[in-house]
């Protein structure tokens, strides 16, 4: 029993040195612990924790009615002794024991709090970079739309004078137009009455023409 406590004692020292350094060991530890810790493996380590409590107990009870016994007698016997001493080492190991067991529970659930928190602000690193990168890349877009929105009205105000240009220009055509439609108008007008000008002349020298022949007539008779 002793022995067995013994190796379960430095086992568990090993096991615990191993998860307070960062070593190839401490990974295979940890495996095994994740290992033990599935199925139904902490309702084993309960019962043998447990077992070993009552065990404990029991030692303790037997050193103190050992020693309840010697002050009845006044003095131990080599035998009350031997048994006292030994029930003594069986519960120090034992409580050792369970002691350095809850320290390797701890020590395992806080070493993978610490590596998940690990991952976790990795992960949280990783997202705000690739926000910033993505606020960078909507800066960047946004300065882009900003330019051609800045291209786009330049353009525009160019089309606007030269529609207005052309509107003047029209405008001035239109006037142009009228001016002439106006004058030609006139010229039409001008036309017609040298036309009636040029009928009246005509008719005039037809009867001038008649009268001189009529005269010559009357002369000849």
């Amino acid at each position: 029993m002793i022995q067995l406590l013994f190796a379960l004692l430095a086992a568990e020292a090993a096991l615990a040195l191993s998860l307070l350094f960062r070593t190839p060991a401490r990974r295979l530890a940890l495996l095994a612990l994740d290992r033990a810790k599935r199925g139904r493996g902490p309702v084993m380590a309960r019962t043998v924790a447990a077992t070993m409590l009552l065990v404990l107990a029991s030692s303790g009870y037997s050193v103190a009615k050992i020693r309840r016994r010697a002050g009845e007698l006044g003095q131990l016997t080599p035998t009350d002794q031997v048994l006292a001493s030994r029930h003594l080492l069986e519960a120090s190991l034992m409580g050792y024991s369970l002691f350095l067991g809850l320290i390797i529970d701890r020590l395992h659930h806080y070493i993978r709090e610490l590596r998940t928190m690990k991952k976790n602000m990795e992960a949280v690193t990783k997202q705000s970079r690739t926000l910033e990168e993505a606020k960078l890349g909507g800066a960047e877009e946004i300065q882009g739309y900003q330019k051609e929105i800045a291209s786009l009205k330049e353009q525009v105000q160019i089309l606007k004078d030269q529609s207005q240009k052309k509107t003047e220009e029209l405008k001035t055509a239109e006037a142009n137009s009228v001016a002439l439609q106006k004058q030609s108008e006139g010229l039409l007008m001008e036309y017609d009455r040298l036309i009636a000008e040029n009928g009246d002349l005509r008719n005039q020298l037809q009867s001038i023409d008649l009268r001189m022949s009529h005269s010559d007539w009357k002369k000849n008779l």
